[in-house]
């Protein structure tokens, strides 16, 4: 995980590409469980007990892609999306 700016953005950011890279690779069991490995637990401070929201994105009806957030810092980014339009909205 690359250190975010003060914008928001991951630093180097150009686009999604600029900001993400394959950490590791998991299995799904049986269960549809999986284990974050405990060195991108360490690196991204997720301990037990933490919420994470899970964001998909889909092509051709079919999710292709998954992402964690934290829950945190999920729901700073809708404040921040949502804010200046609530805002708007309640002075009318």
């Amino acid at each position: 995980m690359k250190k975010k700016t003060a914008g928001g953005l991951c630093s180097g950011q150009s686009g999604l590409a600029g900001c993400c890279k394959v950490e590791s690779l998991v299995t799904v069991d049986e269960r549809g469980q999986m284990v974050l490995p405990k060195e991108i637990r360490k690196k991204a401070k997720i301990r037990a007990g933490d919420k994470l929201a899970i964001v998909s994105w889909e092509r051709n009806n079919e999710i292709c892609c998954i992402s964690l957030i934290k829950a945190n810092e999920f729901a700073e980014i809708v404040k921040e999306a949502l804010g200046p339009m609530l805002k708007d909205m309640t002075r009318t």
